[in-house]
């Protein structure tokens, strides 16, 4: 159970909040407990929406950024990304189980995409410290610089809302996947 309250529905919302919960519902034809929860600040959700918005309209394919979605859940140890990951990586990036499995792990089959991924996942394990040779590794699997930055703004907001579920234990809403060992 939520550590807070989330609003049972768009109209439980904080009235800021709706209009965006609004969006979401025509966007997914749903509302999934995250988008609710986060909704009870409504500047919080706003600053959500606008940067995956932003994102989503960006260089970095869905594969791929789902890959990294994945990668930043499994090492932050969040239940709800990873299921919530794993359900849109299956069926809308049509992502095979594999695959999934190894987005999970920091890779992927598709040898650029594991490049973002890996970078993803150690940005992640290393607080952002990461080396000269891992930029450049990204750079040579033919990553702009721009990409660079993108596979950065998504790793950050993938944190974001790992620590938003795990602070206040969202109720799981997707298909559950257990966290690997």
């Amino acid at each position: 159970m939520s550590r807070i309250p989330t609003p049972a529905s768009i109209e439980a919302a904080p009235e800021a909040a709706r209009p965006l919960l609004e969006a979401v519902n025509k966007q997914l034809g749903v509302v999934p407990n995250l988008f609710r929860l986060v909704a009870t600040s409504p500047a919080t959700l706003e600053g959500f929406l606008g940067l995956s918005g932003a994102l989503g309209k960006g260089k970095l394919n869905l594969a791929t950024r789902e890959g990294i979605a994945l990668a930043v859940a499994q090492a932050n140890g969040c239940g709800y990304c990873l299921a919530a990951h794993t359900y849109i990586g299956a069926n809308m990036a049509k992502q095979s189980a594999e695959e999934l499995a190894l987005n999970r792990r920091g890779s992927s089959g598709n040898a650029k995409e594991a490049a973002a991924i890996g970078f993803a996942l150690a940005i992640v394990q290393k607080r952002g410290q990461v080396s000269e040779a891992e930029i450049a590794a990204v750079r040579a699997a033919g990553y702009s610089d721009a990409e660079l930055l993108e596979i950065v703004a998504h790793t950050a907001l993938n944190t974001l809302t790992n620590y938003i579920n795990e602070v206040f234990a969202t109720d799981i809403d997707f298909p559950t996947v257990a966290l690997a060992a």
